[in-house]
């Protein structure tokens, strides 16, 4: 069984515009992701999948002066964008990342593509009910089955630009629902990169940072981001 990371990554989103290229230290927010990915998977089970206009090049640039595949597909149908993405590289599965998940936790990752290892589920998703952060979300989709729901998902609007909304719409047994029973505490918290605010508490989390980045988990990250907000709060 094959399976491999799709990250998606546009260059002008709304409300940080070229956050995916913005440099933290001296890393491009990408950088971190994919260095956070490379600790579970090697780097052709990565692709970065962007648009095709214009705008998004420098993204494919990245990716070329990386080494990374890229993808490049419609830029407003994300859903087909993800699983052709997927598709081009003969996966069986494909893992969701957004390109705003700059704290991938490499643990949680393993275990949920240990669990897709085992063949039995056609969706393994931390995302319902958000009881992990935000930017800390994993998505594992059997593309085989995501192909039998494009027809439906291309029907709305919603559901193109959500990549995987309409299954969760429409549940099923053949889902599998990863629970945050570590840190409950830190159910629904931002730490995506999203706005400005969110890129300034970033680098506040990361200057406390004195190993490699992607040995930091949720717990640890959890527990800077208290820190700060305690100092912030005398």
């Amino acid at each position: 069984m094959k399976l491999g990371a799709v990250i998606l990554s546009r260059y002008n989103s709304s409300r940080l515009p070229g956050k995916a290229l913005m440099e933290i230290g001296e890393k491009k927010v990408l950088e971190y992701i994919i260095e956070r990915l490379l600790q579970v998977l090697s780097l052709d089970e990565i692709v970065i999948a962007t648009s095709n206009i214009d705008s998004d090049n420098p993204i494919a640039e990245f990716a070329e002066q990386k080494g990374i595949s890229c993808f490049r597909g419609s830029l407003d149908h994300v859903a087909e964008r993800f699983y052709l993405a997927g598709k081009s590289k003969n996966w069986d599965y494909a893992v969701r990342i957004n390109g705003d998940n700059i704290f991938v936790d490499t643990g949680i990752l393993k275990d949920m593509i240990h669990i897709a290892n085992t063949n039995q589920y056609d969706l393994v998703s931390n995302v319902k009910g958000r009881t992990f952060p935000k930017g800390m979300s994993v998505e594992i989709v059997r593309l085989d089955y995501y192909a039998s729901k494009l027809s439906k998902i291309t029907q709305s609007d919603l559901y193109r630009e959500h990549v995987t909304l309409y299954l969760y719409d429409n549940d099923s047994s053949t889902h599998f629902y990863y629970i945050n029973e570590i840190l409950p505490e830190a159910s629904g918290l931002q730490m995506a990169l999203d706005t400005m605010e969110d890129l300034e508490r970033t680098k506040k989390i990361m200057s406390y940072f004195t190993q490699e980045h992607w040995n930091y988990n949720m717990k640890e990250i959890y527990k800077i981001w208290r820190h700060i907000e305690n100092e912030s709060n005398i």
